[in-house]
């Protein structure tokens, strides 16, 4: 008989069983024993876990062999996963008797170690700001594990992963991505990086929107009236002209690379000044919504939004101005209106039914789970929406008490995990 400190791999003689464990297709390789009679059950559970833990990133995921002789059926006890004995299950090995509760592989174990299994990558910004301790300590809390990818290793020789959360735009990165989607089809990837990348031009951001041409009992959403400039300065203003674009104009870089230079804006009065302006960027009407603008962020199913300063309204006297008038950063967090003395109608926040059915519309078609919409009300007050620009994986670390409502999300995850993996669970045909 192996001590009870010995993890005892037991896997033989067998026809075949097979299920779907949330997103992976997996089978077991591996049991544990230990000695039921020398440790009280919690203890045994905190010695299964931390076995578990320690072997997880070794086991074998291999389909679990089963056969008639020796176990009826596969049964839940107590959340966790075991085999019942129609006689005793015994080692092929050395003869030691197994455990009553014999745990299957870590995916199956929804209440003890981990639910989830979620690798990370971010740039270090990105990651500085948002997997903060009390997001990582409150996602431990309901059994989702948080890890961070090395990005000096291959990515196919890490995890498993249930998730990888990521916002690397490299074209090596998404071709790892890529290569371990292959090899694992059950891996959910936020977000993929086909989907992404429409989101970094700001030329395709925003067509599923004008598509959609989206109407609601309590509102109607579009975008502004827009162009893109790709070639020289000198045309700008034939452009303008053919478009028949109304100043004055909002000017944006027509790329997103991560650099605040990308979220820069200019405002050009007139076409004398378009000629200072550097393609490629986009240019928009410019709309007076109260100088209000409103965050909606949508982490899957959940929304949330918060109001932001945004460029002040343009009287008529003030549309003969010259020049263009740069905008470093505009809605940052430091510009939050949450607090300030507004217009009732200019404080009020977009419906939030509206705003349900417009993000389940928009997750579809962008085939994103994580993102935020920058939306205004034409002249601060109505229900004429207009969506201005879009954002992937957003600064969630503004957004009140966000490690709880990013954490929701990751348990809904897991939720769906599990269910997949009772739905597609199979009881063995006895032979």
């Amino acid at each position: 008989m192996r001590t009870e400190g010995e993890a005892i791999a037991v896997c033989s003689r067998a026809s075949e069983v097979e299920w779907n464990v949330g997103f992976k297709k997996a089978g077991l390789g591996h049991f544990y024993t230990y000695s039921v009679s020398e440790r009280s059950r919690e203890q045994q559970q905190h010695y299964l876990q931390d076995r578990i833990l320690q072997e997880e990133s070794k086991l074998d995921w291999k389909r679990l062999s089963h056969e008639s002789t020796s176990c009826d059926r596969i049964n839940r006890q107590d959340d966790l996963w075991v085999l019942e004995d129609r006689e005793a299950l015994t080692l092929e090995s050395d003869g030691c008797a197994v455990s009553e509760r014999i745990p299957l592989s870590p995916s199956f174990i929804m209440a003890s170690s981990s639910k989830l299994k979620v690798g990370y990558a971010l740039t270090a910004k990105k990651t500085q700001s948002f997997m903060q301790p009390a997001l990582l300590a409150l996602a431990r809390s309901k059994g989702i594990t948080l890890s961070a990818i090395d990005r000096n290793r291959p990515l196919e020789e890490q995890g498993p992963f249930d998730v990888i959360l990521h916002k690397l735009t490299t074209e090596t990165w998404h071709q790892q991505l890529k290569a371990y989607k292959l090899r694992d089809p059950n891996v959910l990837i936020l977000d993929p990086p086909e989907a992404i990348k429409k989101v970094f031009d700001r030329q395709s951001m925003l067509q599923e929107v004008a598509a959609l041409n989206f109407r609601h009992s309590r509102g109607k959403v579009g975008v502004p009236k827009q162009i893109v400039v790709d070639s020289d300065s000198a045309s700008i203003s034939r452009m303008v002209a053919k478009a028949g674009l109304k100043f004055p104009l909002v000017a944006k870089p027509k790329f997103i690379d991560g650099t605040a230079n990308s979220h820069a804006l200019s405002l050009a009065f007139n076409e004398v000044c378009l000629s200072e302006l550097k393609p490629p960027l986009v240019l928009q009407e410019f709309i007076n919504h109260g100088g209000v603008l409103f965050k909606v962020y949508i982490i899957g199913h959940i929304i949330k939004v918060a109001r932001r300063f945004s460029l002040p309204d343009v009287c008529a006297n003030e549309v003969n101005r010259t020049g263009v008038i740069p905008f470093p950063r505009v809605s940052c967090a430091a510009a939050s209106a949450d607090g300030a003395d507004l217009d009732p109608n200019v404080k009020e926040l977009p419906p939030m039914e509206m705003l349900e059915s417009l993000s389940k519309e928009l997750r579809s078609r962008l085939g994103l789970s994580l993102f935020n919409l920058d939306m205004i009300r034409e002249g601060g007050k109505g229900s004429r929406f207009y969506v201005i620009d879009i954002n992937y994986f957003p600064g969630y670390g503004k957004v009140p008490e966000y490690e709880r409502v990013f954490t929701d999300f990751l348990v809904s995850l897991a939720e769906r995990k599990h269910k997949f993996s009772i739905s597609n669970f199979r009881e063995p045909v006895p032979s």
